[in-house]
């Protein structure tokens, strides 16, 4: 991954295109341009068959550069970098900052291909793209371009389990303004990957997190929630005021799923009395969790349900 940041302070991530790749996209240009280049000379020399041999020379050395030279400048000016072999390989040529190029670029690329591509048999443009840290040939690098990778390789985006019912909705008044990019991105990744964790590795960085995040936003844990549930209920939050900013009130509120409501029950009442939330409680042993005291007092059952019940909000306190 590149990053360039460009003039308005924007900071872009690009990923430069690896040297196979961009051999194999030189090798389909060049494929292309050779079939026109030999469909033209034989109809030069079909229709030129009566000029003397100095102007047939001429004719060939023109059509060489206007075919194998010309050719690929035209082409990637009017497609902004997309040559026919880029396109195949998903690639395209932009400038340094990220910008679509211009004919001066294309202009210093094609001329100083013709050295290290044509005339070496791309000798010299497989060391410089080894040698540079970006993977740029010579002409890459006086025209001031880059050869990026369009098409970015489909995985599998995790999911982010929703919070318990009794922690859904709770946010709605926070404000969420402090809170920089980079914490969202990293509690998203913390959310869609913690059943991956060591538990107690999974839970150290919940904790972490959610200090992190309270202190952006001004609300603490509560009382007895796991962070993993905090972190989740959070960005649950600002999931639900994006859509509602994007979906417009209603259509909004129609696309958040139905866990997103506030649960009403017994734990409901419980949270509003002001204590802990039913069935969340520290994380304890395996051997502890089926004997869990009610989290209600005075009452016979738990309101958050058994303990067989917890896998199902995505939130398992480690053991």
């Amino acid at each position: 991954m590149s990053e360039l940041v460009t003039g308005e302070a924007v900071a872009l991530e690009l990923r430069p295109a690896r040297l196979p790749s961009r051999a194999l996209a030189v090798l389909l240009d060049l494929v292309a341009a050779m079939a026109v280049y030999v469909a033209v000379t034989i109809v030069l020399v079909t229709s030129t068959a009566s000029l003397d041999e100095a102007a047939q020379t001429a004719l060939s050395i023109a059509t060489f550069v206007l075919v194998l030279v010309g050719g690929p400048i035209a082409v990637e000016t009017l497609s902004h970098g997309r040559s026919l072999g880029k396109m195949a390989c998903g690639l395209r040529v932009v400038r340094d900052d990220g910008g679509p190029i211009r004919f001066r670029h294309t202009l210093v690329r094609g001329l100083i291909g013709v050295i290290e591509i044509l005339m070496t048999f791309g000798v010299v443009a497989c060391i410089a793209s080894f040698v540079s840290a970006r993977g740029r040939r010579l002409g890459d690098v006086f025209a001031g371009t880059l050869v990026v990778r369009e098409r970015i390789p489909v995985t599998r985006t995790g999911f982010v389990p929703p919070p318990p019912p009794w922690l859904a909705g709770r946010f709605s008044g926070l404000d969420l303004s402090a809170v920089p990019d980079g914490l969202w991105l990293a509690v998203r990744q913390y959310l869609t990957r913690m059943q991956q964790l060591d538990p107690q590795v999974g839970w150290s960085m919940a904790e972490r997190l959610a200090s992190d995040l309270a202190e952006r936003t001004g609300a603490p844990v509560p009382q007895g929630a796991p962070p993993a549930a905090y972190l989740a209920a959070v960005v649950q939050e600002r999931q639900a005021r994006e859509a509602r900013r994007a979906f417009r009130g209603d259509a909004a509120r129609a696309a958040i799923p139905a866990a997103v409501p506030a649960t009403r029950g017994p734990a409901a009442s419980t949270e509003a009395r002001g204590g802990a939330p039913a069935g969340y409680g520290p994380p304890v042993g395996a051997s502890e969790v089926g004997s869990e005291p009610s989290a209600v007092e005075g009452s016979s059952e738990s309101p958050a349900g058994s303990a067989g019940e917890r896998p199902g909000t995505g939130f398992v306190p480690p053991a």
